[in-house]
């Protein structure tokens, strides 16, 4: 393995976490592998770990692209993230705003319903 991809994998389980990560790896077949090097060494490696902005600048630029381009399986696995990259909720509802100015209402109104929904269950998964 390259050092990119050491240094995407470290920053990938920093971000998402280790039991996300550790799903994600054993659920890889030969078919899907190569796919998830590509993303631990591109998005994890290089985007991810550069230093040019914060994690918590970059989780909220990320959710806003998300949304934006209406990827709402994602939505969820970075909401959970912005436990580990100090996105607050108040951050991700600013992002979410400049997706319905620059993009429009609806698919600010879906990310928000999808991030109050992981937000309430992230509190129930504390509260266990």
């Amino acid at each position: 393995m390259s050092d990119r991809f050491d240094t995407g994998m470290t920053v990938r389980r920093s971000v998402l976490g280790d039991a996300h990560v550790d799903r994600a790896d054993e659920q890889a077949t030969d078919f899907d592998r190569p796919f998830q090097d590509l993303i631990t060494n591109s998005a994890w490696g290089t985007v991810w770990a550069s230093d040019g902005i914060s994690r918590r600048e970059r989780s909220m630029l990320t959710l806003a692209l998300l949304a934006a381009m209406g990827n709402w399986e994602e939505i969820p696995m970075h909401i959970r993230a912005t436990a580990r990259t100090g996105a607050s909720p108040r951050d991700v509802q600013e992002a979410f705003q400049h997706v319905a100015i620059y993009c429009g209402v609806p698919k600010a109104n879906h990310a928000l319903k999808i991030a109050k929904q992981t937000y309430a269950e992230m509190q129930e998964e504390e509260s266990r």
